[in-house]
């Protein structure tokens, strides 16, 4: 099972579209805020693929979208959130602390703009970085019967840039 994790697109949907063009193996996609707009258009270019997102401070007026998402895959607990209610910018503790309180395996978030992948005591934390501009990055989280493993590329290395 692959997750392919993005944020902070902030309307550079050509970034968004040749990352996600390039990725289409993976099973869902979560986009971690801050381009809710752009994640919908994915959505309807890619109609059945499974779409997580949550909305993040810069997503003014998307109410409808959640704050924070989890869910199950493979038997594994995956938070989402954008990170910026819990203050990721001066620090993990808060985030990792809440992951924990509700038994996650994988924490996802974004808001810093800077790539994380990490590991704390039982808890996978990837921020995938910005998917936007020259710097673009990206992550993917895989889970197999043999674990959990999170990696973070940038979106120049997909074939279709």
């Amino acid at each position: 099972m692959r997750i392919l994790v993005v944020s902070d697109t902030h309307g550079d949907f050509r970034t968004l579209r040749k990352v996600v063009d390039a990725h289409q193996e993976a099973d869902i996609i979560v986009h971690c805020g801050d381009g809710v707009r752009d994640i919908d258009r994915i959505q309807d270019i890619y109609p059945e693929k499974k779409i997580i997102n949550v909305r993040g401070n810069c997503d003014l007026g998307e109410n409808q979208v959640s704050l924070i998402e989890i869910f199950m895959v493979q038997g594994k607990k995956i938070m989402v959130t954008h990170g910026h209610l819990f203050e990721v910018k001066y620090g993990l503790n808060r985030i990792i602390y809440e992951a924990k309180e509700t038994n996650c395996d994988v924490v996802l978030f974004g808001h810093t703009h800077n790539a994380v992948a990490d590991y704390d005591e039982g808890l996978f934390i990837l921020n995938p970085g910005s998917c936007n501009g020259y710097n673009a990055s990206f992550g993917y989280v895989d889970i197999t019967k043999d674990g959990i493993v999170t990696n973070i590329l940038k979106a120049s290395t997909c074939d279709s840039f």
